[in-house]
C-alpha cells in the first residue's frame, strides 16, 4: 500500500523554532494569550478554537461558555438576551421554589424545573463567562502578561464580548466571528464568512431592485474593523491534515480511485432536509458512481437520521 504524504506547508512551525509565521514580526511578544468565549455550539467554538490555534495560543488559552437555562419554559425564552433570559429564569425559580413550598404543605408535589447551564449535560467542568471575572483578571494580569485577545463566537456571546470590550478596553483586544448585525464599534475586529455578512448576501440582495443595487447594495466590509472570509473558521490544517491522513490511511488505502468523499450537513432554515431531497442527492451520485473508483459519505452532527438511513441504504444498497 502506497502511504499517504503531505507536504510541509510553507512556514511551518519546523522551519521558524516552532513559531507560526504569522509572528515573525513579533506579535507574540504582544499577544501571549487567549479568552475564548464559546455557546456550547461546536460550529460556533470551532471557529475561535481554529483563530487561536492559527496563532499559537492553543497552550495558553481558557475556554469560558455562555449557557442558557434549558426545557420546560426555557424553550420559549431563547429569543430574549441571554443576561435577561438567566435573570428573567432566577425570578420564575424563585416564585416556582416558593409555590412548590405552599403546595407541598397542603399535600401535593410539583416536579421540579430544569437545572440551567448545563448542568448534567457535561458543561459543569467549563467556565461560565462572567464579564466581571474575565475583566478583573485583564485587568490584573496586565503588566505580567499583557493584553488579553478575547475571541467570541455565535449570538449569545455578542454582549458578553462587547461588555469586556467597554469595562477593559485598554487591556484586551476582543474578536467577535461571525457578523453581530450592528455596532461594530463595540469590538476591536470582526470576522465573518462573506455568505454571513448580510448586505452582500444573495437574500438581502433580491430585496433591493436589481437596477438599483449596484448603487445601494455595499461590495465591500464597511469599515476596516470588519474581515470577511472566503468560509467559516476551522482548526484544520497541515498538522491535523498529516495526523488524519496517517489515522484512516489503512481504511483508504486499499480503496479504488479515484475516491469521491461527499460530506453532508444538516439542515438550515433556508434548505430543509427532505425525501426530495435525498433522492436528488443520490441520483446525481449514482451519476458518477461509473466515473470513480469508490465513494464514502460523511455525516455531520446536525444530519437528520432519517436521511442517514436513506443515503446509506439507496447509495450502498
Amino acid at each position: 500500500m502506497k502511504p499517504i504524504r503531505l507536504p510541509e506547508p510553507p512556514g511551518s512551525p519546523q522551519s521558524m523554532g516552532g513559531l507560526p509565521d504569522i509572528f515573525e514580526g513579533g506579535v507574540y511578544g504582544v499577544i501571549r494569550r487567549a479568552v475564548i468565549i464559546g455557546n456550547g455550539f461546536p460550529a460556533s467554538e470551532n471557529q475561535s478554537i481554529g483563530l487561536v490555534r492559527a496563532l499559537g495560543l492553543s497552550e495558553k488559552q481558557t475556554l469560558y461558555r455562555v449557557t442558557r437555562p434549558t426545557g420546560g419554559i426555557n424553550e420559549w425564552l431563547h429569543w430574549l438576551p441571554v443576561s435577561i433570559h438567566k435573570k428573567l429564569y432566577y425570578i420564575i425559580s424563585r416564585i416556582y421554589g416558593y409555590s412548590q413550598f405552599l403546595i407541598a404543605r397542603r399535600g401535593t408535589k410539583l416536579a421540579p424545573l430544569p437545572r440551567g447551564n448545563g448542568v448534567g449535560i457535561g458543561l459543569s467542568s467549563v467556565l461560565e463567562a462572567d464579564v466581571k471575572n474575565i475583566v478583573k483578571m485583564a485587568k490584573e494580569t496586565f503588566e505580567k502578561d499583557g493584553p488579553l485577545l478575547v475571541v467570541a463566537s455565535g449570538r449569545d456571546t455578542i454582549s458578553i464580548a462587547s461588555s469586556i470590550k467597554r469595562l477593559a478596553s485598554d487591556n484586551v483586544f476582543v474578536v467577535q466571528i461571525q457578523h453581530p448585525r450592528s455596532h461594530l464599534d463595540r469590538f476591536d475586529l470582526v470576522i465573518t464568512p462573506q455568505h454571513d455578512y448580510y448586505p452582500l448576501s444573495p437574500h438581502a440582495q433580491e430585496q433591493v431592485p436589481r437596477f438599483l443595487r449596484k448603487w445601494i447594495t455595499p461590495h465591500e466590509p464597511p469599515n476596516e474593523r470588519v474581515v470577511l472570509t472566503v468560509g467559516a473558521l476551522h482548526q484544520v490544517d497541515s498538522a491535523a491534515l498529516r495526523s488524519e491522513a496517517t489515522a484512516w490511511h489503512d481504511e483508504f488505502a486499499p480503496l479504488p480511485k479515484p475516491l469521491l468523499v461527499v460530506n453532508i450537513g444538516g439542515p438550515t432554515r433556508y434548505c430543509r432536509y427532505s425525501t426530495d431531497l435525498a433522492k436528488q442527492l443520490t441520483a446525481s451520485l449514482h451519476n458518477v458512481l461509473t466515473s470513480c473508483g469508490s465513494v464514502r459519505i460523511s455525516f455531520s452532527r446536525r444530519t437528520p437520521e432519517k436521511l442517514i438511513k436513506y443515503e446509506a441504504t439507496a447509495v450502498v444498497g
